[in-house]
């Protein structure tokens, strides 16, 4: 139970919702710093400049909703919600960003934001996500919904059923390695190595090792 509602428990009708504000930019915080002050019901408790500040004061402030940025530097947004809702599981993550490509948004709910707002958002509606948020109830902007569900339909990156010793020699593939540079990166004989290689160029239909690193690149089966 939050600090709010155990004041309302105790009969404190008029106790307010704490809110800690993170972001990296100081001019959005100190409009967000304005926009709490106005709003009677809302309390700014604390800021932070990045994700690793707000999962510090989270443990000290004990606000009842984030409002969180999600490009910082030092922990990002996804990263420090994922960290709060583990370590604070009572302090609900609201996400509060510029940014609404399908990833980042998929990202953020994965990690445990309760809802998703761009920051041209209207007064009353990001008072109404707060108040929402702390209810337990979430709050997606339309192009935030419509990137979730662009992100759920689209199809699974192919994984080519690739084995993790044939994903290790495809990497030193992707790195430009010799096939007896990979034997002595991986510690195998070199006829291992080519029988890895036959059976990467066959799952992914590659007729060359310079095909099987480009379509390794283009489909992230291996980190460049």
């Amino acid at each position: 139970m939050s600090r709010s509602d155990l004041r309302r428990a105790e009969g404190d009708v008029s106790a307010t919702i704490r809110v800690l504000v993170v972001d990296d930019h100081e001019i959005v915080r100190s409009g967000l710093r304005a926009f709490l002050m106005a709003i009677p019901d809302l309390e700014m408790v604390g800021e932070a400049r990045n994700g690793l500040e707000a999962l510090k004061l989270c443990g000290t402030l004990h606000p009842d909703v984030v409002l969180m940025d999600i490009m910082m530097p030092s922990m990002d947004g996804a990263a420090a919600t994922r960290s709060i809702r583990k370590l604070h599981p009572g302090v609900q993550v609201l996400a509060l960003t510029s940014y609404k490509e399908d990833d980042l948004v998929k990202q953020a709910l994965e990690a445990g934001a309760i809802g998703y707002l761009l920051k041209d958002v209207g007064v009353a509606e990001l008072a109404t996500a707060i108040r929402n948020a702390h209810a337990g109830k979430p709050t997606l902007a339309p192009e935030a919904a419509q990137a979730l569900i662009t992100a759920t339909l689209r199809p699974p990156k192919p994984t080519y059923d690739l084995t993790g010793r044939e994903r290790d020699v495809l990497a030193a593939m992707v790195k430009g390695l010799s096939n007896a540079e990979i034997a002595e990166q991986l510690v195998i004989s070199e006829s291992t190595v080519k029988f890895h290689v036959s059976n990467i160029l066959g799952k992914l239909d590659a007729g060359s090792r310079t095909e099987a690193v480009s379509l390794a690149l283009q489909q992230g089966l291996v980190e460049s």
